[in-house]
């Protein structure tokens, strides 16, 4: 097995794309993914190799960007000086408008959650990673025309759901 330095060398960059297309929040992104080589560090011994080295460590990027938004949803940080009547009448505040924002973000995220895998995850590694489709097909251990084809189901996909086909 590689040291543990030549394994951050070699596939940082593409577990910190990875969690930049989950989060899309550099500075998250680099607290992730530094988490992601921590907890890979302290379970080497579990890596049974039955996959590849970025397919593994990108799960536990996964495992752990999903626990970072359970924690996320548990509390609501208030913005600094936006209080309720702020804004003039007739007029959304600027909690108001961020939180429509994200209602409008959260709709399209949720048709993107709602793909099957592994549909969901090429599009993110492709949309919100701009990882090139070779790349994306060495995480799954595929060809670039299976990254390729099921990219564009994917989006195929996303765009029926949104316009609420069947």
């Amino acid at each position: 097995m590689e040291g543990f330095e030549e394994i951050y060398t070699l596939y940082f960059r593409d577990v910190y794309r990875y969690v930049l297309s989950l989060c899309r929040d550099s500075e998250l992104a680099e607290e992730l993914t530094q988490e992601t080589f921590c907890q890979a560090m302290q379970h080497m011994k579990d890596f049974r190799g039955d996959c590849k080295m970025t397919v593994w460590l990108c799960q536990i990027a996964k495992h752990l960007f999903f626990s970072h938004q359970k924690k996320r949803k548990r509390t609501v940080p208030l913005s600094e000086g936006n209080s309720p009547g702020e804004a003039p009448p007739g007029e959304d505040s600027p909690v108001e408008r961020r939180l429509l924002e994200e209602a409008e973000t959260m709709t399209i995220h949720r048709h993107l959650h709602s793909l099957r895998e592994p549909y969901k995850e090429v599009f993110m590694l492709r949309v919100f990673g701009e990882l090139p489709f070779q790349k994306i097909a060495s995480i799954f251990g595929k060809t670039e025309s299976w990254a390729r084809v099921t990219y564009h189901r994917a989006k195929l996909k996303l765009i029926s759901e949104m316009e609420g086909k069947p």
